[in-house]
């Protein structure tokens, strides 16, 4: 596909990493030469220099005949105008960052309007990536998908675990419709087959009904306890849309931010929230704040570097649940046992948003794949295909289909109604079936098939 990016950001950087390497010819818009110039010799693409927004430039990149144009720059009202000029200009599909909380509350009503086809907030994505972990407090990560049918849960196997040394096979039979999708082990991704054994260190994702996963919880994480307190040092973006999801529950929250001006901001829009005016990255402050009696801790700041020294001295102080913003992921490959686990990247996360949508949309062009989930240190892809009627996979029984090796068919979407399979169920015509594979190339669901 001919995709059109403008913006060589965090963001957009991110998307010509993943999208160069799709096959798809990519022209990138930026006005910095210098930044424009690197992101050229780096990746598989072409660009130019100049503004996104502009109709000359965006006819000198071709945007005519684009099947998808992505604005993703460091202002919302750029990424507006560009994403609908280049609708007008011929674009078939259109895709806008916008960050700003006073376009959040009309991001469907502005999409309708002006024809955009996505509209993404990274901030706003990042906020409910952290509510749902809290949610889980052993959970380090949480993905939803299927429409927020189906949720995938990571959780690490400790040494005083049942899990330790069960087999999945054994897995299943006690914990229902509970599957596990995928062990993280060492530096390995394993799709697991029911003769294979949890050990400890295992970060392993598992899904199931919600019922089922709540007994699961108790039982796998006895002691745990939900989440009632939360203290967050940085009140920018995340923290704002943070605080709205919180808003709905019982969590106590306080927030610390070094700007006078924000605080006031926070503490007029949150009067049930407690804003605290000071440098939350000072261990003295955060020692005055009570940090040992809260539930949670969430680093927000600005500086990566902040966040990681926050957030080791919160799991220090013995925090049950401590959860970190960064930017540059590749920090913690060279920093090893800091014992952190929960990570937020906005950045990837509006680019994993993107590429879905990317990958979706190459339905009109062969492609049998409705959505597309990167899990796993995007290592390994939850694919949503639709079963057709005559596809090879339709009415046999699982345990009988020859699939390719480290795959894994984790749901099926019956109508309104989501099965967790067994050995025994069969695909039929129109389920919408995830499958959780380390292959990157599948585009119909017969190609999982040996």
């Amino acid at each position: 596909m001919k995709i059109v990016i403008v913006g060589g950001g965090k963001v957009g950087e991110v998307l010509c990493a993943e999208l160069s390497s799709e096959l798809n010819d990519i022209i990138l818009i930026e006005k910095n030469s210098i930044i424009l110039e690197r992101l050229i010799n780096k990746f598989d693409i072409t660009g130019i220099e100049g503004n996104g927004a502009s109709y000359d430039i965006q006819i000198e990149a071709g945007v005519q005949t684009a099947d998808i144009f992505i604005a993703a720059s460091e202002m919302d009202e750029v990424n507006i105008i560009a994403a609908i000029l280049a609708k007008k200009i011929g674009a078939e599909y259109t895709i806008a960052r916008v960050r700003n909380p006073e376009y959040s509350s009309q991001l469907n009503f502005v999409r309708e309007t002006l024809g955009i086809s996505l509209m993404i907030n990274p901030e706003l994505s990042a906020a409910r990536d952290i509510a749902r972990i809290l949610k889980y407090p052993s959970a380090l990560s949480v993905e939803s998908f299927a429409g927020n049918k189906v949720n995938l849960i990571e959780i690490e196997v400790t040494e005083n675990s049942p899990l330790n040394s069960l087999s999945l096979k054994d897995f299943r039979s006690r914990f229902g419709t509970v599957l596990v999708c995928i062990i993280h082990r060492d530096e390995e991704i394993i799709i697991p087959s029911g003769s294979t054994f949890l050990k400890v260190g295992d970060r392993i994702h598992v899904t199931g009904t919600y019922q089922d996963l709540a007994a699961f919880f108790k039982i796998v994480c006895r002691g745990d306890k939900q989440v009632k307190s939360t203290l967050i040092v940085g009140g920018g973006r995340i923290a704002y849309y943070l605080l709205h999801a919180l808003s709905q529950s019982r969590v106590e929250t306080k927030v610390i931010d070094i700007s006078e001006e924000r605080c006031e901001f926070l503490s007029h829009e949150f009067p049930n929230a407690t804003i605290i005016q000071a440098d939350g990255t000072d261990h003295d402050i955060l020692e005055e704040q009570m940090i040992n009696e809260y539930d949670s801790f969430v680093s927000l700041t600005g500086v990566d570097e902040e966040n990681l020294m926050a957030s080791i001295f919160a799991k220090h102080k013995g925090v049950p649940k401590v959860i970190t913003k960064m930017s540059r992921i590749g920090i913690l490959k060279v920093l090893k046992n800091i014992n952190l686990r929960s990570f937020i990247t906005p950045k990837q996360i509006v680019a994993s948003e993107i590429i879905q949508f990317v990958r979706a949309r190459a339905n009109t062009q062969g492609s049998n794949v409705e959505a597309l989930y990167r899990i796993a240190d995007n290592q390994v892809e939850a694919l949503q295909f639709r079963v057709k009627r005559g596809s090879r996979v339709c009415d046999i029984p699982l345990t009988q289909l020859q699939t390719k090796p480290d795959l894994l068919v984790a749901h099926i979407i019956r109508g309104q109604n989501v099965i967790y399979p067994t050995g025994n169920d069969r695909l039929q015509p129109h389920d919408r079936v995830i499958v959780v594979t380390r292959e990157k190339s599948f585009d119909d669901i017969d190609e999982i098939l040996k």
